[in-house]
């Protein structure tokens, strides 16, 4: 069964709406989806409660597990915390901050204070991650994420190489946008093999480590 922990909806910069991402999802055989459009202080209400809505109803009739969250999106690093602590308190049940991935300019130090706050979940497509920013994910059990994304997922090499080093858990996703984005277990396993995680890492990834990340929401 797979699991995929970042996508995304009409509600920011996806194609699908809710309904039809989970239709698409279970027939991939997933057996829990997250979606987390990108939020700020504009937006992030709006979404936690719209997908809340899509989860209320769909419940009813799929067995397909929906989980409320939010990618928090070039914010200032600064905000990192406020802004999770705020997406939690009103109903989000995961928090993804987007890192600093080489494809985009994303602010400085977004990684590091990603990594300080116990609210976040998962740091998305990190890029270059520090040290000192690992150490931190360790301590605030923070995932990792691995992305199948194009663009984002040029240093997936370098991510596994530092969660490798400190331990760090790590997810296989998509960051989905498009029907087509979606992956099956078969591919999501290419994903990880092909960015030097070993086999055994890499079912940790698509098994393991996400249900470990279920019991910490």
């Amino acid at each position: 069964m797979r699991y995929d922990f970042h996508t995304h909806t009409v509600f920011s910069d996806g194609e699908l709406i809710p309904s039809e991402l989970l239709r698409r999802a279970t027939v991939l055989n997933h057996k829990t989806i997250a979606i987390t459009d990108h939020a700020d202080a504009s937006n992030y209400k709006e979404l936690i409660e719209k997908t809340t809505l899509a989860k209320e109803e769909l419940k009813k009739y799929w067995d397909i597990q929906l989980i409320v969250g939010v990618e928090l999106t070039h914010i200032p690093p600064k905000s990192i915390e406020t802004m999770a602590k705020k997406c939690k308190d009103i109903g989000a049940e995961i928090v993804v901050v987007h890192g600093e991935t080489p494809v985009e300019p994303v602010e400085e130090k977004t990684n590091y204070y990603a990594s300080l706050c116990g609210d976040v979940d998962i740091l998305a497509h990190g890029g270059f991650i520090d040290d000192e920013t690992a150490k931190n994910l360790v301590e605030n059990n923070i995932f990792l994420e691995i992305t199948s994304r194009r663009g984002h997922s040029l240093t997936n090499g370098f991510v596994q190489n530092i969660a490798k080093k400190y331990n760090i858990p790590t997810l296989i996703n998509t960051d989905s946008h498009a029907p087509s984005d979606l992956i099956d277990m078969e591919f999501a396993k290419k994903v990880g093999l092909g960015c030097g995680m070993g086999l055994d890492r890499t079912m940790k990834s698509l098994s393991d480590y996400p249900k470990e990340l279920l019991k910490k929401i």
